[in-house]
């Protein structure tokens, strides 16, 4: 980061991103539950690093930086999403019941269809547990994802969200909690 900072080193910049692609990547798909929106925050990411790579300073480490910086992008890209949602739906219900393609409010609001009954008991699970992670409040499952799915340490995790090490192990400790019930229930159906 400092090459690419002081010398302009190109080939420094393009080892960065090759380096933490994948792990950005999939942290921003995890935590805005969309792979479209985290490949734009993924890019909005790597464009905030090089505009603001003056403000990197000598001795912080790198990658709690970065997973700052997409955080902040992928907040962003919620917003943006609500937004757009909102007056998605404010054309539609104007539109006599017609958005832009034709579709219908109700077709907008019963978009949500049930997994198909061929999936495996793994990949059902998954879902489950990732349907009840997204359930949880904003602040909790910033923290699980940051230490759970992408590995920070406590102190890393606190970095990147700006608050202390206590408020990380916390609310690591309140979404556990909330947690815990769709946990024991896919414990029990599957061994039940």
């Amino acid at each position: 980061m400092l090459a690419y900072r002081d010398d302009g080193d190109r080939r420094a910049f393009e080892t960065l991103v090759h380096r933490y692609e994948r792990e950005l990547f999939n942290y921003l798909r995890r935590y805005l539950g969309d792979a479209e929106m985290a490949d734009d925050a993924f890019q909005a990411t790597f464009l905030q690093v090089h505009l603001k790579c003056d403000y990197f300073e000598p001795g912080r480490k790198v990658r709690p930086w970065l997973y700052t910086v997409a955080t902040n992008q992928a907040i962003d890209a919620k917003r943006r999403s609500r937004r757009h949602q909102m007056a998605s739906l404010d054309r539609c219900c104007r539109a006599g019941d017609q958005d832009d393609e034709g579709g219908s409010l109700m077709e907008f609001l019963g978009s949500e269809e049930p997994a198909p009954d061929a999936h495996i008991e793994s990949a059902e699970a998954g879902a489950q547990v990732h349907e009840a992670v997204s359930q949880l409040p904003e602040s909790l499952k910033e923290v699980l994802t940051l230490v759970y799915y992408q590995g920070l340490k406590y102190r890393e995790a606190a970095e990147v969200l700006e608050i202390p090490v206590g408020t990380v192990k916390s609310r690591l400790h309140a979404a556990i909690r909330k947690l815990e019930p769709s946990l024991t229930h896919l414990d029990t159906a599957a061994h039940g």
